[in-house]
C-alpha cells in the first residue's frame, strides 16, 4: 500500500498531528488524486472530537478535496491523468438501491460511504483529505470546470452542494423570496447561489455585524434576528427559508416568516431536538424539511453552475500547521468564510 503524508487526530481530545497514512493500491476503477487543497468543515471538528459518536483513531478528516489526477485504473473511463477533480462527502455507495439509481447516493439505503471515518466496501476505515493523495472509485470523482480555481472550488464539495441542493429542489429563482439563516461557511454559499439563481435574497443573522459582507455576496436585504421587530416586519414573507446554523433556534418563530405554502429547510444539525407546534405548519400549509448534501450528478451540476456564474467560496488559505488553530477559530465563528489547507504543506 502507498504511504502518504497526512494530518490526523490521535484521539477525541487531542490536537491533530502530522503523520503518514496508507492508501489502497489502485484498482481497475480507481483514480489516484494528488490533493492540492483540502477544506475545513465544521463537520470535521464534530467528527474527530466524537460529538457525533465514537470514532476509530487515528483519524484523518477532510471531505472537501480538490486536486489533479495522477494515475487511473485500467478500466477507468470517466477521468484521465491531468484532470482537475474534486471529492466531496462520500466515496462510495451500493449503486443499486432505488435512491442510488435515482442519483441520490447520499441517501443510499445500504448507507453511503463517508470520505473519512466510515467502513468502505473492502472493510477498511476511510481516511480523508488532510493528506497529499487519495484513491477514490471513479464514480465518486467530480470534474472541476476550468472556470473555477481549485482553492475556491474546494469548499463547494460540501458547503456548495449542501446549499445548492435544497435551493434547487425548492425552486429558488426569479420571483421567489429566499431567506438564509446565518452567514457562515454554509450561509455565505447559500446567499451566493440563491442570488445567482435569480431569487430575492435576505440574510437573517443574530446581528448586523456582517451586513456589509452579506450585501456584497448578493443579499438584497439583511436583518438582525436579535431584534424582535424583525419577526413582526417579515411575517408571511418568504417562499423558502434555508436554515444553515447548527445552534438551536425557535422554529415556530421562523416558520411564521414563511408565506402560505412556503418551506423552511434545515441543513445545519443542532445537537438537541427542537420543538415544533403543529399549528405553525398547519396554519398556512407550510413545510419543515431537511436536506443533506446532494448526489454525484447534482454535485457536478452545482460545480458547473458556479463556474458559469463565476464564483467559488470566500476562503482563507492556511498551511497545515495551522489546522488546530483554525479549528478553534471555526468554533469562535472567526473565519470569513471557509478555511482551506494548502496540501503542499502536509
Amino acid at each position: 500500500m502507498p504511504t502518504v503524508n497526512a494530518y490526523a487526530a490521535p484521539g477525541a481530545a487531542e490536537p491533530l498531528v502530522k503523520t503518514t497514512i496508507e492508501r489502497r493500491e489502485l484498482g481497475p476503477h480507481d483514480v489516484l488524486i494528488e490533493i492540492k487543497y483540502a477544506g475545513i468543515c465544521h463537520s470535521d471538528i464534530h467528527t474527530v472530537r466524537g460529538d457525533w459518536g465514537p470514532q476509530q483513531y487515528p483519524l484523518t478528516p477532510g471531505h472537501e478535496i480538490a486536486g489533479v489526477v495522477t494515475e487511473v485504473g485500467n478500466e477507468v473511463t470517466k477521468h484521465s491523468v491531468g484532470d482537475r477533480v474534486g471529492v466531496g462527502c462520500m466515496v462510495n455507495s451500493c449503486g443499486h438501491c432505488v435512491n442510488c439509481e435515482k442519483g441520490n447516493e447520499q441517501y443510499c439505503l445500504v448507507g453511503n460511504v463517508g470520505t473519512y471515518g466510515a467502513v468502505d466496501r473492502d472493510g477498511t476505515i476511510t481516511q480523508g483529505g488532510y493528506s497529499t493523495h487519495v484513491v477514490v472509485t471513479e464514480d465518486f470523482v467530480l470534474r472541476i470546470p476550468d472556470g473555477l480555481d481549485l482553492d475556491v472550488a474546494t469548499p463547494l464539495l460540501c458547503a456548495g452542494i449542501t446549499t445548492y441542493s435544497p435551493l434547487n429542489r425548492w425552486g429558488a429563482g426569479p420571483g421567489k423570496k429566499v431567506a438564509v439563516v446565518g452567514l457562515g461557511g454554509l450561509g455565505h454559499m447559500g446567499v451566493k447561489i440563491a442570488h445567482a439563481m435569480g431569487a430575492e435574497v435576505t440574510v437573517l443573522s443574530q446581528s448586523l455585524k456582517k451586513k456589509e459582507d452579506g450585501l456584497r455576496l448578493g443579499a438584497d436585504h439583511y436583518y438582525a434576528t436579535s431584534d424582535p421587530e424583525t419577526f413582526e416586519k417579515l411575517a408571511g414573507t418568504f417562499d423558502v427559508i434555508l436554515n444553515t446554523v447548527s445552534a438551536p433556534i425557535d422554529l415556530n418563530a421562523y416558520l411564521g416568516l414563511l408565506a402560505a405554502g412556503g418551506a423552511m429547510v434545515s441543513v445545519g444539525a443542532p445537537p438537541e431536538s427542537l420543538a415544533v407546534n403543529a399549528f405553525s405548519l398547519i396554519g398556512g400549509g407550510k413545510t419543515l424539511a431537511g436536506s443533506m448534501i446532494g448526489g454525484i450528478r447534482e454535485t457536478q451540476e452545482m460545480l458547473d453552475f458556479c463556474a458559469e456564474h463565476g464564483f467559488g467560496a470566500d476562503i482563507e488559505l492556511i498551511p497545515a500547521e495551522q489546522i488546530n488553530e483554525a479549528y478553534e477559530r471555526v468554533l469562535a465563528s472567526d473565519v470569513r468564510y471557509r478555511f482551506v489547507i494548502d496540501a503542499a504543506t502536509f
